[in-house]
């Protein structure tokens, strides 16, 4: 997926945010946004929303020397899902369709995302209201039909946070597969290589025990820096989709870097004008969506 005109001036908000969460200075806010603003210009704007926010906050960690400019947004994501756990996984355990109840809130789950949203976000809020809502996009049929014949899954993640929902979801297909008699699902967890606004790192993944779920592998793609993982549009990650039974993708920036796969299951909200006009739906919708 390309970017769009209004990814541009969302790229620059979300700079000014890091550096408001970061430093006091207003100089170097000014200083940084003039070279934003100059990098944006000189971009290809042909380039996925993913590839352009690599560059845009590549800058931001450089210029102000801080490796992880969402590290404590992150931490308190992860906690606050975390704290969630044990009611939400009742829900789970208790609904006529455990398998569906757990799609829901994971998908509520990428409400946490400080990319479109800036932060501006009610957890609990948007799982109640989730949990009853219709898809605008449903393919959740075709869901259970290719997870049944499966023996691998490869799962997508997309913030801190909304990664211990993930986590139950995982857990929960494996529980249903073992209480069907079914073979043992491999499992490949993909993160990203490296801190990228608040997605959700190998730090993250062990900080919520999603590497204590047996059978699970974990991989990485790049955050725009070198030897931290393939670009997500690229021919090695379209070979990891073609060697896996079924793929989930979670979120908006994955659904930008893989929507031109075929095979995968796109799982979001979507929360901008922009990623709900490319899927035909309207803000705040929420999809599962198969690409054949």
């Amino acid at each position: 997926m390309k970017a769009n005109l209004d990814c541009i001036p969302c790229f620059q908000r979300q700079l000014l945010k890091a550096l408001r969460m970061n430093t006091r200075d207003e100089k170097l806010q000014e200083k940084l946004l003039r070279q934003v603003m100059r990098h944006l210009l000189d971009l290809d704007w042909s380039l996925t929303p993913p590839e352009m926010a690599h560059a845009v906050h590549g800058i931001i960690r450089k210029e102000i020397g801080i490796d992880d400019p969402y590290k404590k947004v992150k931490k308190d994501c992860n906690n606050l899902a975390m704290k969630m756990l044990p009611k939400i996984k009742c829900e789970v355990d208790t609904s006529p369709d455990p398998l569906l109840a757990a799609i829901r809130i994971s998908i509520a789950g990428n409400i946490m995302d400080f990319g479109p949203t800036g932060g501006s976000f009610n957890v609990e809020k948007t799982v109640e209201e989730v949990l009853g809502k219709e898809f605008a996009i449903n393919d959740y049929e075709k869901f259970k039909e290719k997870l049944s014949n499966a023996k691998s899954l490869l799962f997508f993640t997309d913030n801190a946070g909304e990664i211990a929902f993930d986590k139950l979801l995982i857990e929960t297909i494996l529980k249903l597969r073992k209480k069907a008699g079914l073979a043992n699902l491999m499992v490949t967890v993909v993160i990203k290589g490296g801190p990228i606004i608040n997605d959700a790192t190998m730090e993250d993944a062990k900080y919520i025990g999603m590497d204590k779920i047996p059978l699970v592998e974990f991989r990485a793609t790049d955050n725009g820096l070198p030897g931290t993982g393939p670009v997500r549009n690229s021919p090695e990650v379209r070979s990891w989709i073609k060697n896996h039974d079924v793929t989930i993708s979670k979120g908006q920036g994955n659904y930008e870097g893989l929507s031109q796969f075929n095979g995968v299951f796109f799982m979001l909200i979507a929360k901008c004008n922009v990623i709900a006009f490319d899927l035909g739906v309207k803000e705040g919708d929420i999809v599962l969506k198969y690409t054949k």
